[in-house]
Order: C-alpha cells, then sequence, then structure tokens
C-alpha cells in the first residue's frame, strides 16, 4: 500500500511540473546576455564599482551571466550531454562565485574570477564554433 502512495506522489509531481517554453536561440542568448554581461564583469577595473547601485548591479550582471549559463543547457538548446553540459556548467559556476564576489563587494574575488569566466567560454566555443581562433587565409596571394 505504501508503495501505491509513493507511486502516487511521483506520478503527482511529475504531472505537475512546470513547463517552459524556448524562445530564444544559443546566439541570442549569447549576445544578449552571456556576452555583455561577461563584459561588465571582466572589465571590472575600466569603472570600478563605487556606490551600492554600481554593485548591485554588478550582481545582476553575475546572476545574468550564471543563469545564461542555465539556459544553455535546457533541452532544446544542449548541443550534447558531455562537453555542452560541461561547458555551460564552467559559465554557471563562474557566475555564481562572481555574484557572491559582488554581494560581497569584494573587487578583488571579481578579478580572480577573470581567468574562469573567460575559459568558461573559450572553451565551448573551441568544442562548437569550426573556426574558433583560427585565422583567415591572407587576402594577399604569393609573388
Amino acid at each position: 500500500m505504501r508503495a501505491i502512495g509513493l507511486l502516487f506522489l511521483a506520478c503527482a509531481a511529475v504531472a505537475q511540473a512546470p513547463s517552459y517554453q524556448v524562445v530564444g536561440s544559443i546566439s541570442q542568448i549569447m549576445l544578449s546576455m552571456s556576452w555583455p554581461m561577461s563584459d561588465e564583469l571582466l572589465y571590472i577595473e575600466r569603472n570600478p564599482p563605487k556606490t551600492d547601485k554600481e554593485w548591485t548591479n554588478l550582481q545582476y550582471a553575475a546572476l545574468m551571466l550564471a543563469e545564461s549559463g542555465n539556459l544553455l543547457m535546457m533541452p532544446g538548446r544542449a548541443r550534447d550531454q558531455e562537453r555542452w553540459i560541461q561547458d555551460a556548467k564552467m559559465m554557471v559556476d563562474a557566475g555564481a562565485a562572481a555574484f557572491r564576489a559582488a554581494r560581497a563587494k569584494d573587487y578583488d574575488a571579481i578579478l580572480a574570477l577573470n581567468g574562469q569566466i573567460v575559459d568558461s567560454c573559450t572553451n565551448c566555443h573551441a568544442d562548437y564554433r569550426p573556426g574558433y581562433r583560427r585565422r583567415p587565409p591572407s587576402a594577399e596571394t604569393p609573388k
């Protein structure tokens, strides 16, 4: 009897799981969220936060970066369950760490995360963007 009750609860939980709708493409997420929010963190030295509002805005940027990684792992976007998920998880981890650092107003901790943020982007691009970091052939022809 107890097993039937547990099965009923499990089925009810699955039936009540919220649905979602994929709206933006991977490229749109990158261009509207991942790239600009990572720039906010990577270029913090250009305009270090001074006020509570600026620190809050930096928290928002870090949160958006982390959540953009989660969006990239959703079914309908994830290219595979191995490297893609690992690369996106790196972005989530870097964004979450930056979020904690921004909440603590720890400028040095955010600077220290630059490598992790860059790696989360470049690893994925190296894995999934054909020709990434390869120079196009020179337009000049040898004489």
